[in-house]
């Protein structure tokens, strides 16, 4: 199989990008997947679920020149998963970029290098469409939007799918969308059936089958430095997080 690279990206906050960038990774490593997770976003919260912080040798310093990705490379405690992760210097590199020619190409450039190396690779976005973001979806073959259901869910929503046309008009072509994840899900209320029919009447069979609950155990496992598979194997979100994996590789991936 080529490898696929899959950008994480809603510029809405709080929707659980990052918790699915975590998760959805570890879950298809767990499937015998090699699988690598850079984390994009300045606040280096995807190191941080997996237990790892770093002050250097992060993705800025690669998007930089400044080291190979083998040198920022760290594997994870999940078996057939390494995390390249980020910290606040990659704010810098969103100002440092805009000067540059095709500055939406950095990330790109130096993630090709490493396609033969993996089957999946995952990139976690910042919760903004800066020019952090567009190197993410210049970068991938495909997006993977989570959503809160929510009742803004799908408020903002069509500024992301603007910016993924005008990324696939412009800039890569062959962009596509991977897939709608509903997250945060409280089967309990009557808002999340309304907003889970909202969002399959937008986007049809693109949404996730599967689809992520509210769960103590899913907030928890990053204070651990874990995914939730690891902090907890048999919990509600883990069991979703494995469904979800084996509907990527076998439904969407």
């Amino acid at each position: 199989m080529d490898c696929k690279i899959v950008t994480i990206a809603n510029q809405k906050g709080g929707v659980g990008k990052t918790t699915t960038a975590i998760n959805l990774a570890a879950g298809v490593a767990l499937l015998d997947k090699k699988v690598l997770v850079v984390d994009f976003d300045p606040q280096g919260n995807c190191g941080s679920g997996f237990g790892i912080k770093k002050d250097e040798n992060t993705i800025y310093e690669v998007i930089m020149g400044h080291i190979s990705t083998k040198e920022a490379m760290i594997e994870t405690k999940v078996k057939n998963c390494s995390l390249i992760p980020a910290n606040i210097n990659l704010t810098g590199a969103g100002i440092e970029l805009v000067e540059k020619e095709e500055r939406e190409f950095f990330l790109k450039k130096v993630l090709e290098k490493e396609r033969s190396n993996f089957d999946y690779i995952f990139i976690d976005c910042p919760p903004s469409l800066g020019i952090l973001t567009l190197n993410g979806l210049v970068a991938c073959d495909t997006v993977l939007i989570p959503l809160q259901t929510e009742f803004f869910a799908l408020e903002g929503l069509s500024q992301l799918i603007n910016t993924i046309n005008l990324v696939k008009k412009s800039l890569n072509p062959d962009l596509t969308i991977e897939g709608v994840l509903l997250t945060m899900l409280d089967k309990r209320t009557h808002l999340t059936d309304d907003v889970a029919k909202n969002v399959i009447g937008h986007f049809g069979n693109k949404v996730y089958r599967t689809m992520i609950p509210r769960n103590i155990r899913i907030a928890e496992a990053p204070s651990y430095g874990l995914p939730v598979f690891l902090h907890d194997k048999h919990c509600l979100g883990s069991k979703a997080y494995e469904e979800l994996a084996k509907e990527f590789i076998n439904g969407k991936g």
